[in-house]
């Protein structure tokens, strides 16, 4: 009878197991799978290997006894303390014992709370415990997210049996906080199984818009912008038009630029270079003449493909003809729309009925690094890298299609272009694309009238969105994520007390596709970063001169393929990347960024971070805005100097406000100025780079 049924269920589930083996090893074993459906228990049943029992509540035994006499269980009740030990003695007869950690058949699609009692019975038996990632079975009839999820009678089932692990907790801690403690361990088990089981290397992008498309349903909206509206259908219908025509006027060279606003436009010209095979390397249009040019040189383009109507109202025109003068072939989408006949329409329209995959060739894509070099770099990220970074969120963050994301984070930034536009276009979530950040009045207007659940921004946008909102624009918003610098208290407290929304602070660099960690609901300390994402080592590194943390460098397989340096060409990355940060990791795993290594400065022999300077000068000026820089000094060996918007600032003052504070006075700046304004990069960070060149070239004055 189980082999008739294992038959059934493989063929009208396709089911595929990884990880499976023959046997589980004799001793305590528990076996904890998610829970997403009412078809798991049935699932597990006939595909683990050998005999294995269930825990079962006692109500859902009562209401399936007739079911349950099938299926060897044991039954317990969740409000009987007792019901652990009786647990407990069933795990140390030695028969595996399938138990699921959340409790409940999830609500959300993705892994929920985990008991404490799961911790108490992992602690009681040192069991080896086998994670279980179901993906499938949630869009089946039986889920509790049809709702959220498009259903159907039998989606492919998948079931990944992770690694076994043993895990161990501090004895010395109270067996209280040892439960709790063990329990967060599975949870961060289950989610490392869960990026696994949903990171399948290899895929191209392209690919991956059409399965989303197929799961989410070929007619549903996929991204919006203030041009109008596009389907899954009209999207990849206008990829495919597109890149016929766009094909036979692209020269040899593999990469091709982009110098586009966050558009429809943008997404349809990105997804025809990948269906070609080719590598795009989006480009910074607020980053001036001077780094475009280096940036086109740096990548070898000879094509950029720009529109004249964006260019037109960004007043790029000038810049884009002297692209044209130093090289670099100008592509106008309007003209190869002009050009499209109804023969080319013909031809894409038959490659998307035809549902044709993309070119083998390149599964890269470039990005440029914001400034912090002399000269811009090229970060080389793979399709590969891509995907499982966004295999990593998915891990630790619930969202569903039934989700409204609004991005105006350009895709020239690393967040605005993997967490802005390609996770919601990969998981069905539609996305309205906003050309610019900086309109804080426009931006709230937008999250209220699209009913907008997820947005993202650099803290400094977040500020400006905080400060001109109505306290109701906010309404539907599920997550509001930060990250590209640090979140100051006042607008996490603001965005508190005005919306009643806590804002989730995120972690990463565009070298890592680009998010490393990021607080979750399920994981979260205020001032941290969050955890770090599964399927990422890292380790840290003491520095010399700094007492509290040490540099990150990390590991996995979200990172780059490599730089494309200035003279140098292509240097792959290989083994442990270097991220350039000082940070603390806490016993309980979550991240707090110190600083930027290059941001300290060396002064009398100490170690200062600046970052820390420009707290002091924060506290102490709370109405203006900070930016130190250092610049070599022949005494002693660095000085700071603090440039800052707020008018009455003087270096008395802060003097002052250090010593009632107890501070040393190593973090008084040198000098203090004055400034209407610091400059900023298009992500909205100090551009720390042009404010340095402005120190020295005012010393140099000052000099002569």
């Amino acid at each position: 009878m189980k082999s008739l049924l294992r038959w059934i269920f493989s063929y009208l589930f396709r089911v595929r197991l990884v990880g499976f083996q023959p046997a589980f090893p004799p001793g305590p074993v528990i076996i904890l799978p998610n829970h997403v459906s009412f078809l798991d228990a049935i699932f597990l049943y006939l595909y683990l290997p050998g005999r294995v029992r269930f825990v079962v509540n006692t109500q859902i035994a009562a209401r399936l006894s007739w079911a349950l006499r099938f299926f060897p269980c044991i039954t317990v009740d969740p409000l009987n303390p007792y019901s652990l030990k009786t647990i407990v003695q069933a795990v140390k007869q030695g028969v595996p014992l399938v138990l699921f950690p959340e409790g409940r058949i999830t609500r959300t699609g993705n892994l929920m709370k985990v008991y404490s009692g799961i911790g108490f019975i992992a602690l009681k038996t040192q069991a080896r415990l086998y994670p279980v990632i179901f993906t499938g079975p949630e869009r089946s009839k039986l889920s509790r997210v049809r709702d959220k999820i498009p259903s159907r009678l039998f989606p492919a089932v998948q079931i990944l049996l992770g690694q076994p692990q043993r895990l161990t907790v501090d004895p010395n801690k109270r067996f209280k906080e040892q439960k709790r403690e063990m329990a967060d361990q599975v949870l961060a088990m289950l989610q490392q199984t869960a990026f696994q089981a949903r990171y399948r290397p290899g895929r191209d992008l392209f690919d991956l818009l059409w399965e989303a498309a197929d799961k989410q349903g070929i007619e549903s909206p996929a991204v919006g912008d203030i041009t109008g509206a596009a389907s899954y259908k009209k999207l990849l219908a206008g990829i495919y038009v597109l890149a016929e025509k766009l094909g036979p006027m692209l020269r040899p060279e593999r990469n091709v630029g982009l110098l586009m606003p966050n558009s429809i436009g943008h997404v349809t010209a990105l997804f025809s270079l990948f269906y070609l095979s080719r590598t795009p390397a989006i480009l910074n249009f607020s980053s001036g003449l001077a780094t475009l040019q280096d940036c086109a040189a740096v990548a070898g383009l000879r094509q950029i493909i720009t529109s004249r109507q964006f260019a037109a109202k960004a007043g790029l025109e000038q810049t884009v003809q002297a692209l044209q003068e130093t090289g670099c072939h100008i592509i106008y989408l309007e003209d190869v729309r002009a050009a499209i006949t109804w023969a080319d329409k013909l031809r894409g329209l038959g490659c998307f009925f035809r549902r044709r995959k993309a070119a083998s060739g390149s599964r890269n894509l470039i990005l440029f690094t914001s400034g912090s070099e002399s000269k811009p770099k090229g970060v080389v990220l793979t399709h590969d890298s891509i995907a499982a970074n966004l295999a990593q969120i998915a891990s630790v963050i619930d969202y569903t299609p039934r989700d409204r994301m609004l991005n105006a984070l350009p895709m020239f930034h690393s967040f605005g272009l993997t967490a802005g536009t390609l996770l919601p276009l990969f998981s069905g979530m539609e996305v309205y694309l906003y050309p610019s950040p900086l309109h804080y009045k426009m931006v709230p207007e937008l999250a209220y009238d699209k009913n907008v659940t997820i947005l993202l921004g650099t803290p400094t946008f977040l500020a400006g969105y905080g400060k001109y909102a109505h306290p109701y624009d906010f309404y539907s918003l599920r997550y509001v994520i930060a990250g590209g610098e640090k979140l100051k208290d006042e607008i996490r407290t603001s965005w508190l007390e005005k919306f009643g929304l806590r804002i989730y602070e995120g972690y990463g660099t565009t070298e890592a596709s680009p998010v490393l960690a990021i607080n979750t609901p399920l994981f979260y300390r205020q001032g941290s970063v969050g955890r770090f994402l599964p399927g990422i080592e890292w380790q840290v590194e003491a520095v010399e001169g700094i007492e509290s943390g040490g540099k990150l460098l990390v590991s996995g397989p979200n990172l780059m393929a490599g730089y494309l340096l200035s003279e140098k060409g292509f240097i792959p990355q290989q083994g442990w990347y270097d991220v350039g940060d000082v940070v603390t990791v806490d016993g309980a795993g979550y991240v707090t960024i110190q600083s930027r290594l290059k941001r300290f400065a060396k002064i009398s022999g100490e170690m200062v971070s600046l970052n820390r300077v420009e707290e002091f000068a924060e506290a102490c000026l709370p109405q203006g805005r900070h930016a130190v820089i250092s610049l070599p000094d022949g005494k002693k060996g660095e000085r700071m100097i603090l440039y800052t918007t707020a008018r009455e600032a003087q270096r008395s003052a802060i003097r002052a406000f250090l010593q009632q504070s107890g501070e040393s006075t190593l973090y008084l700046p040198a000098e203090v100025k004055v400034v209407n304004s610091l400059p900023l990069l298009g992500s909205g960070k100090i551009d720390y780079v042009a404010l340095r060149d402005k120190a020295v070239k005012e010393v140099s004055v000052h000099a002569h």
